[in-house]
């Protein structure tokens, strides 16, 4: 009953994935109603969607979802907003926000430490990989916590800030479409 007539194609579904046919405006008024129909608040939605967005920008890649309904759990907010606030850590933005956190990581620890943690990236990801499938904890210690210690330290800021502004932005924008539904 609700499906398309004429299925869309591979190019036309990455496509829409990439620049939506509507285009980004009724795209983004689509998910504020989307959110707007999620049961709660106004508030608790607002907090859900902060704790996904604050959760993304830490290195804790596989474990976000449970993370960000950990934390909106904690602090009452929508578990299933928060799933969908997980969205603003994609393919796309996961490399500028691990670079930003890991420099800024580096800046808060210091100078001396940041010189002598320069590790490629490509060592750093292989020698990961080996560590998990022999398990072998020496290796994690040796190459991966140098990367994943600034990456904690500097995801703190960013995790402050992005949770405030997406809680007061989302909560704003809940409230107005609130408010113009009841005044209709």
């Amino acid at each position: 009953m609700f499906r398309r007539r004429k299925k869309l194609s591979v190019w036309e579904k990455l496509r829409n994935s990439v620049w939506p046919q509507g285009g980004w405006k009724r795209y983004s008024q689509y998910l504020m109603m989307r959110l707007h129909r999620l049961k709660g608040t106004p508030q608790s939605i607002a907090v859900g969607i902060a704790c996904g967005v604050a959760i993304s920008f830490t290195p804790f890649v596989g474990f976000h979802f449970v993370l960000a309904a950990i934390t909106a759990f904690l602090l009452r907010g929508n578990i299933l907003a928060s799933a969908l606030g997980t969205a603003a850590g994609n393919p796309w933005t996961f490399p500028f926000i691990w670079i930003s956190v890991l420099y800024t990581g580096r800046k808060i620890l210091g100078a001396e430490y940041a010189s002598s943690t320069q590790v490629d990236f490509l060592r750093f990801f292989e020698k990961g990989m080996h560590a998990l499938m022999t398990f072998d904890f020496s290796l994690f210690f040796q190459d991966i916590w140098p990367i994943l210690w600034p990456m904690m330290v500097g995801c703190i800021p960013y995790y402050i800030v992005t949770w405030f502004v997406s809680y007061y932005l989302v909560k704003s924008a809940l409230e107005n479409i609130s408010r113009r539904r009841r005044k209709k």
